[in-house]
Formats: structure tokens, sequence, C-alpha cells
């Protein structure tokens, strides 16, 4: 019997997941728009045999205060994910490329002939990560005023799905003959049209390109909310979740898998992977060093407009002692991580300015030694908790670099994590079956 594999991401911000990671010195100020750069990080992500790296991505500059915004390095500064993905595939050979597109302001045909041509580009590397996105300030680049109700762009991000999966079966897996004797390019019975007509979408189709490497590149989603699980449980192959207490991750895992054998699906072809974050080094206490230092790098402004913008309220003029305010009615941020943020102030009776200190804290990061990190991993790994992590990076490079030349040693050392790549494909590295060309009749 074949023995569980654990699986790892790369999720990968130019200047860091932390906010004032970008301030650290060695990280390059430019890190966001430096191609050789990301493209170095990449390379050691491939190197450790990582099964993917991932480039998530916001469609506008957040509508926080300007003494908040002008500290903040991600959003304002960073390339656009898919362009960087067809960059990557140049000089990456095995390493997965998943890049963020939002089914709120994208169009399907667009978003399938994108994730198309990096699958080809790539050799069947490619991977699209599904969201609604997050703001309004997102909405008023698309001629809009104030983002889609939190239903509507489910029930868009659903047909939008749809659509990309059925463009992609354009070409049966044999349609292409490319014969250059008789003439003949492709089968035409072998073509079909998508002749879609819903409540968002009309797109006729067929697309203008074979069918992906992978039959269709690998789909990943972060659900949190009810609608939001039931969309990842229905089409993701990878599951991204925020990083959980064992026995919540544990129950988030389980309903997650259940849902999507109720949909049909076989459970194990469906991967969660909470976000791990950490700060590495050979001791606790040396590891606790470097983060203090960066820690006070950070404005606590910008931890507090973090706390807000997750929590969906507006905090300002409000004392650091009190707690949370009421959620407004018909608040519409992301459903799932307000409602984890009012349960652990909840349950843990935390003040705002508790929630701050979390945030600026490093927000759950693992904060100590390999062998404490890998504790963590396997620990959640076993015990139904997770199939892999998404390991994001407070700060670049060090943090990325000793996740992979300290963890990955010791999972490895543990027979939790590969030695080297046993497959050519993002399929293959996750253990996932390649999907059967659909055939309309």
């Amino acid at each position: 019997m074949t023995r569980r594999q654990l699986h790892l991401n790369g999720f990968l911000k130019g200047a860091g997941e932390y906010h004032a990671g970008w301030r650290v010195p060695g990280n390059p100020p430019d890190a966001g728009v430096n191609f050789p750069f990301l493209a170095e990080q990449v390379r050691r992500l491939e190197a450790a045999t990582f099964d993917s790296v991932f480039l998530p991505d916001l469609l506008g500059v957040p509508d926080d205060p300007p003494e908040v915004t002008e500290r903040v390095a991600w959003s304002n500064d960073t390339l656009e994910p898919t362009t960087v993905l067809a960059a990557l595939s140049a000089v990456t050979s095995r390493i997965g490329l998943v890049a963020t597109a939002s089914t709120s302001y994208h169009q399907p045909y667009t978003v399938a002939r994108v994730f198309a041509s990096l699958d080809h580009l790539s050799k069947g590397r490619a991977g699209w990560n599904v969201v609604t996105s997050l703001n309004d300030a997102e909405a008023r680049n698309f001629g809009l005023g104030t983002h889609l109700p939190h239903a509507v762009r489910y029930r868009r991000a659903e047909e939008f799905f749809d659509v990309v999966a059925g463009l992609w079966d354009s070409f049966d897996d044999d349609a292409v003959w490319a014969d250059q004797t008789t003439g003949r390019f492709f089968d035409p019975a072998k073509l079909h049209w998508l002749h879609h007509h819903g409540e968002f979408f009309d797109v006729a189709g067929p697309l203008n390109i074979r069918r992906p490497p992978q039959g269709r590149p690998v789909i990943a989603q972060a659900g949190s909310s009810s609608p939001g699980r039931a969309l990842a449980a229905r089409i993701a192959d990878v599951v991204f979740t925020r990083a959980l207490p064992l026995i919540d991750a544990q129950a988030y895992y389980a309903s997650v898998k259940d849902q999507a054998a109720g949909f049909g699906r076989d459970p194990d072809q469906v991967l969660v992977l909470p976000e791990l974050a950490t700060v590495v080094a050979p001791t606790r206490a040396e590891a606790e060093d470097r983060f203090a230092v960066v820690r006070d790098l950070l404005d606590p402004r910008v931890a507090l407009a973090d706390v807000a913008y997750w929590a969906g309220v507006d905090l300002g003029g409000l004392p650091l002692d009190a707690p949370l305010p009421p959620l407004p009615a018909g608040s519409n941020r992301s459903a799932g991580a307000q409602a984890e943020i009012y349960a652990q102030a909840e349950r843990d009776s935390l003040t705002i300015g508790d929630l701050v200190r979390i945030v600026a804290d490093g927000d759950g990061a693992i904060i100590g030694t390999p062998a404490d990190v890998a504790d963590h991993i396997e620990e959640h790994f076993t015990q139904g908790a997770a199939d892999g992590f998404n390991v994001s990076f407070p700060w670049q490079p060090e943090t990325l670099v000793d996740f992979t030349e300290l963890v990955v040693p010791e999972l490895r050392r543990r027979g939790l994590f590969r030695t080297a790549y046993t497959g050519a494909t993002l399929r293959e590295h996750l253990g996932l079956d390649r999907p059967p060309s659909h055939r309309p009749a």
C-alpha cells in the first residue's frame, strides 16, 4: 500500500506575507515587480520539490486610510500573476504554477484561454485559484460602485466555472491530427460547441486551443463560508484554508470531504491545505529574536487596519480595550473570514487590541525550530486535519530559504515528504486523476 504523501504549496508574495516584511534588510524593495528575484525564489521551492507555487492577486488597492496604504507593499506594487506564470514556465521544469483569477471581474472565455495556454506552456503544470474577489475597490475598477452581493457572486462563480470547464473540453483529447500529408488539422466530429445560456453568461464556444495537457488545469479554491465550502467541495482539487487550531481544522477537513462525497466525488481527490507561516532557526530563542526585530518594523495602524479589513467593520475611533462592534447587517466582505474572527473574539473574550496584537505577533505563525514546525505539520497531517500545507513566508528571502533548508530535510527524515519528483504534471505531483474529456451530445 502506497504511503500517503504530504503536499506543500508555496504561497508567494514578493515582499512577504507579514505586512512589515518588505522593510527587512535583504528583501529587495522592488520584490513585487522584480522577476529575477521572484524566479529565484520559485526555483528554490522547485529544488525543495514543492508541489506548486501560488501567486495571489487583488484587482485594486483596498480602501484603507492613506497612512496605512502608504506602508503596505503587496497590494500596491505587484505583477499580474498569470503573466508571471507564463514567464516562470520558461525558467522552471517541474513545480506546479498556480494563480488567482476572479470570477467576479473576468470573463469565462478569457480565463479558459489563459489557463489552457499556461498549461500548454508549462507542459501540464498550471492551476487556477478560483476567487470571487473581496472588496469595493476592486468593483470600482470594473464599472461597479460596490462589490457584488455575496450570494450573487457565488452563483456567478458556479456558472463561471462550469463555462470554463466546458470550454476546456471543446476538443476531445484525440481531436487534433495535424496531418500535413492529408491537410486535415482536426476531426470536426471531435470539436464541441458549448452553446451556454445562463443567468450571467452567454458563451457559444468552442475554445480555440486543443485540450490542456492535464485535461483541465488544477483547480484551487479557498472556501470558508457555507457557499464557499460548497463551491470548493464541488469543483476544487485543492482547498486553501486559514490556519486553525487542530480541533477546528479537523472539523473543516471533515466538512469539505463529506460535502465532496455528497457531490459524487472521491474525497481523496480533494486536498485540503491550510496556511502555514513560519520563522525558523536552529533554536527557538534565535527564531524569536529574528521575529522580534521584524515585529518592531510594523506600524500598529497597519495591524489595526488588517483586523478591520477581515472583520469587515470600521474600527476607527474605537478604544483598543473595546470588543469588536456588532457586525452590521448585510456586510459584504469575506463571510468566512468574518465569521472566524468574530468566533475567535467571542470564544477567547478578545478586545480589538488583542486582535491587533495577534496580527502583529505573526497571526499564528510558528516561530521556532525545524522540529517545532515539523511536529505541527505531522500532527495535522496524521490526525485528519490537512493533506498538506499552503506555506507562506513572512519576509523574503530569509524565511523561504530557512523553510526549504531546515524544515524540508526534517520532513524527509520523518518520511513525510518526497526527496524527488516522481511525475511531470501538477496533477501527478498531487496524486490527482486526469479528468476524461467531456463529450456533449
